[in-house]
């Protein structure tokens, strides 16, 4: 496979019972080897923890604790990977075969790679031009990451549902890495979660802010223009 770095697979739970099993068994039948799971609860009440005994043989590592969030509990999580490469997953989300054809071309510790995921049945964005990685942002199911960039950044738990959103954003202004599409289906994305169902009123006021001060005034405007076209259109 010319490939042996290892995959930290961060899962971050509460009560998901119904979906658990089903999400770690798509990561045990990957074809790349080297893939460690990392699992942060946040303090579920319902069958999740048995769930996680049972697989603890199978778990790097695994903790059942009240958080104050997805992100946080993600944050904590990252302190217990070992990885070269950092993937995150959310329990009702299953991992495709593709993911580990994907994992075998990681090449660039200062690349961030994206492929798409799939969504109510089809490929959902691909690859992306700044403009759209700005305005909608990557799903973060679609992301693996080179362990560095967690080095000196963690999520901002400000936002509570976009706070990947802000994380990738950042890259774009920081030289040291950038984003290389591979055109893999590498998960299916369950889009009936919180990401999908609600929006952040933090990330939403701020929005157009982060996007002047990391993708600079050309886009700003643009996602300006589009956003006043989008009331406009509204009203009428």
């Amino acid at each position: 496979m010319g490939n042996n770095q290892l995959i930290s697979v961060i899962l971050v739970t509460c009560n998901a019972e119904k979906y658990l099993q089903r999400c770690l068994d798509s990561i045990y039948s990957q074809s790349y080897p080297h893939i460690e799971v990392v699992v942060m609860d946040g303090g579920s009440t319902d069958g999740t923890t048995r769930i996680l005994q049972s697989n603890a043989g199978k778990l790097a590592f695994w903790k059942s604790e009240q958080d104050g969030g997805i992100y946080e509990a993600m944050n904590k999580a990252l302190d217990h990977t070992q990885g070269q490469w950092i993937y995150f997953i959310g329990a009702d989300d299953v991992l495709t075969p593709a993911f580990s054809q994907m994992a075998a071309a990681l090449t660039d510790p200062q690349a961030i790679y994206y492929g798409s995921v799939r969504k109510a049945g089809r490929q959902y964005l691909g690859k992306m031009t700044p403009y759209m990685q700005a305005k909608t942002g990557i799903n973060h199911q679609a992301i693996i990451y080179p362990a560095g960039v967690f080095t000196s950044r963690r999520y901002n738990t400000r936002y509570r549902i976009s706070a990947d959103h802000v994380f990738n954003m950042q890259f774009h202004s920081d030289n040291a890495y950038k984003f290389t599409f591979r055109d893999f289906d590498i998960a299916i994305f369950n889009d009936t979660g919180i990401s999908s169902l609600q929006k952040d009123a933090v990330f939403e006021k701020e929005k157009a802010g982060l996007i002047l001060k990391y993708f600079g005034p050309a886009i700003y405007m643009r996602f300006l223009f589009k956003r006043l076209k989008e009331r406009l259109s509204r009203r009428h």
